[in-house]
Order: C-alpha cells, then sequence, then structure tokens
C-alpha cells in the first residue's frame, strides 16, 4: 500500500543530527511556504527542512534563504550540489545567478556562496554520482514549456512551464520521482500543490496527471531515488 507522509512543524536546530523524511519507499508531501525557517550555522542564512539525514553534513534537500550581504565560507561539495533559483540573485566566484537559474556543482567541487541583496534557493545535497565531474548552469525562462535541464544515464530534471488548464503525466515507476513547485497551484487526484511544494513519490506511486487551472512551473526530477544517480 502506498503512503503518504505529509510533514510536520518540528523545529530543529542546525545542530542536530537529523533523520527526516529518511525513507524513499513512501512518498512525502510538504507545502514549504507553511514550513518554518530554522537557523544554520552561518549568520543571515535560514533553512526550510524537507528532507534530511545526517547533522551539518548531511543528505538534504532544503529551501535556503540568503539575508542581503550574507555568505558561507568556502566550502567543498563531497557529494555533490544542485539548486534553483527561486528569488533574489545569488551569487559564487562563478558568477550571479538570477531566478530560474539551475545549478550542479559536482562531488568534490568548492565555492564561497553569498547574496549581495538576498536570495532563496531550492537546494540539494550529497544526491550525486560520484563519477560526475561537470560543472553545469542553465539559466532557464518562463516562456518555454518544457526546458531538460539534466539529463544523465538514469537522472533527468526538468523545468514545465504549464499554460491555465494545461496538464504534465508523472511517471514514478523508473527510479522514482519528486516535483517541487516553483510558482503557482497544481493538482493531482487527492493532491493540491502551491508554491514551493515539495512531493516525492516513489516508483511504487506509478503515473498519475498534474494539471493546474492558473498556470505553474514545475521542477520534476526522475531516476533518482536509488541514491545513485547518473
Amino acid at each position: 500500500m502506498l503512503q503518504m507522509r505529509v510533514n510536520s512543524s518540528r523545529m530543529f536546530r542546525a545542530v542536530d543530527t537529523i533523520s527526516l523524511n529518511a525513507d524513499t519507499d513512501l512518498a512525502v508531501l510538504i507545502h514549504g511556504a507553511k514550513q518554518p525557517w530554522v537557523l544554520s550555522p552561518a549568520p543571515g542564512i535560514e533553512r526550510k527542512l524537507l528532507e534530511r539525514v545526517g547533522g551539518e553534513i548531511a543528505l538534504a534537500t532544503s529551501i535556503v534563504r540568503y539575508a542581503p550581504g550574507s555568505r558561507f565560507s568556502p566550502h567543498v561539495h563531497g557529494a555533490g550540489e544542485e539548486f534553483l533559483v527561486l528569488e533574489g540573485v545569488f551569487s559564487d566566484e562563478h558568477g550571479d545567478y538570477p531566478p530560474l537559474t539551475y545549478v550542479r556543482n559536482p562531488p568534490g567541487s568548492q565555492h564561497t556562496p553569498r547574496s549581495s541583496a538576498g536570495c532563496t534557493i531550492f537546494v540539494k545535497l550529497r544526491q550525486m554520482s560520484a563519477t560526475e565531474r561537470q560543472r553545469l548552469a542553465v539559466h532557464a525562462r518562463h516562456e518555454v514549456g518544457l526546458q531538460t535541464l539534466y539529463r544523465g544515464s538514469k537522472v533527468v530534471v526538468e523545468l514545465h512551464c504549464l499554460p491555465a488548464n494545461g496538464s504534465l503525466l508523472l511517471d514514478a515507476r523508473s527510479g522514482g520521482e519528486e516535483l517541487f513547485v516553483f510558482e503557482g497551484t497544481a493538482h493531482a487526484p487527492g493532491i493540491d500543490l502551491a508554491r514551493w511544494s515539495w512531493w516525492r513519490r516513489p516508483p511504487s506511486a506509478g503515473e498519475t496527471t498534474l494539471t493546474s487551472t492558473t498556470g505553474a512551473i514545475v521542477l520534476p526530477k526522475r531516476g533518482h531515488l536509488s541514491r545513485s544517480e547518473g
């Protein structure tokens, strides 16, 4: 039987060792806009925790907010990082990235993230193949219906701009699937999604159809729930 878990608003400290939504055989729906902000070790940077396994170094899926002028110290991503800019401008030594920029920093890469004016990003940590080496930065566009942001041997990351009354077939059978709503609202049978909703679907979830009466921009990722990307 497919199980659905809706995340609670439990508050965590930055130093906690956490197991949050760690079972990838369970479907999870979190309305990120309603989740509390949790302090990070860096002043002015807060997180909404969606998925986390570990302490400060963790497999994690989060929404991260940078106050104007805030930054993290230089650090290495031992198992990779990918993120989508939601608001403001994210910066590091590679450049400045406005909303709808998708970035993949491969395992072993280093940077010093910061934001002069402030920004918010959707970020996934320690969920890449150890063999991935290519850094990627894609500037997506609102007006394009389907944009493939990354395609590996198993994993596909896309951005779909659904028009009003548009639809999208979701299929989790090959390696699972997750969906993040950048903006707008969308619906599937028994599921309502709003801005910053995150929906993880294990392979047992099968197929369903996502629809939007108002229009929405959504980020589906498929084939990664084995935790070994490619």
